[in-house]
């Protein structure tokens, strides 16, 4: 576990030679992240619970909202493809960040695959940080209504982006501080620098995106769409075959002023005006695009930490400053935090982007 960025409390090691032993050492290091973030949602599923215990909602109120999910619809897919193009490098970058830190001790290899993490970061990080300002600026000229209304569940959300946040908000101060009192500066603790203050950034700004886009109404015109469908198929069937709008030859007569001023009305017509989908707004177009590219940038900003990058344990500077007892305690309390800040953030980027 020391190897791979973990520091242990004990020095002691196991002098267990067996392969079960060193597959469950293997396996624990893997499974350790997903260990504090099942603690973290239950947590925070029985916190829900308990909040709704005893709680009445009105089905009939009209901040209550059936959302659809209908995943690549109405989308120009310009944020599935960079946000692809980001999870899929970001794999790539941390097989090779992987493969140079742990298979060779030489330390121009060492160098190379921080450079190439903190570059990577640094871009992903950034376009990030845009994209949330540009979704933050679009939400400014929405014309939906904001949802004041008492939620539990969104409260939750909100309180575990600002809390999760804290843990990385942690980390990057901490290294700032190192990196500035540090000397002599080379090229790598500049990329750290930098990649330091653009996750605070980051972070800032996606929190301010993700709560106003949890905090909006679903469209007012998907509403009435939805509300004209049910009237028309719930309370009324309508065998299309069998109306006429024709007066018959015999029965009763219309006066030739109405007969020639009115237009003929077909009931086909009548019901493809009423289901007729709505054209989308071109600001949810965009912040589905917004949305989807968070996403997926996220994905890839969780799994990095989660499998094994820790440039926090393999670049020197903070180490040399805090101390190897210090640093890996830091490390080890606010690492989990911003794990599951990304995993969090993914689900509450996937409500924001089916509400758009």
């Amino acid at each position: 576990l020391v190897s791979a960025g973990m520091r242990s409390s004990s020095a002691e090691e196991c002098n267990c030679n067996s392969q079960i032993c060193q597959i469950f050492k293997n396996g624990y290091f893997w499974l350790y992240p997903f260990n504090i973030e099942y603690s973290l949602f239950a947590s925070a599923m029985v916190y829900v619970m308990w909040k709704n215990v005893g709680r009445f909602i009105d089905h009939h109120s009209h901040h209550i909202h059936r959302l659809k999910f209908r995943l690549f619809r109405r989308t120009f897919f310009v944020g599935i493809v960079l946000g692809l193009i980001i999870l899929v490098s970001g794999l790539g970058v941390l097989i090779l960040y992987e493969v140079q830190v742990n298979s060779s001790p030489e330390f121009s290899k060492k160098s190379q695959a921080l450079t190439m993490y903190y570059i990577f970061n640094i871009v992903c990080l950034g376009l990030m940080s845009l994209v949330c300002i540009g979704g933050s600026v679009i939400y400014r000229f929405d014309k939906r209504d904001m949802d004041r209304h008492k939620n539990p569940t969104r409260t939750l959300d909100v309180a575990l982006l600002m809390g999760a946040a804290l843990g990385q908000y942690a980390i990057s101060y901490y290294s700032i501080v190192a990196i500035v009192a540090s000397t002599p500066r080379d090229a790598i603790s500049a990329l750290n620098l930098t990649y330091a203050l653009l996750m605070i950034a980051q972070h800032t700004f996606q929190n301010i995106f993700v709560i106003e886009g949890l905090h909006r109404q679903p469209p007012k015109e998907d509403h009435k769409h939805s509300s004209h469908q049910k009237d028309l198929y719930g309370l009324t069937f309508v065998n299309i075959n069998a109306v006429s709008l024709r007066v018959p030859d015999s029965g009763s007569t219309l006066s030739a002023s109405t007969a020639s001023g009115s237009e003929t009305i077909h009931p086909s017509d009548l019901v493809r005006s009423l289901t007729a989908p709505k054209k989308m707004n071109w600001r949810r177009k965009f912040l589905r695009e917004i949305s989807m590219f968070l996403l997926l940038s996220n994905i890839i900003l969780w799994i990095m930490p989660a499998f094994g990058a820790r440039p926090q344990f393999d670049n020197d500077t903070e180490l040399n400053f805090y101390g190897d007892s210090m640093w890996p305690a830091i490390v080890d309390i606010c690492l989990p935090f911003g794990i599951f800040y990304r995993m969090h953030a993914v689900a509450s980027l996937l409500e924001v982007y089916i509400m758009s």
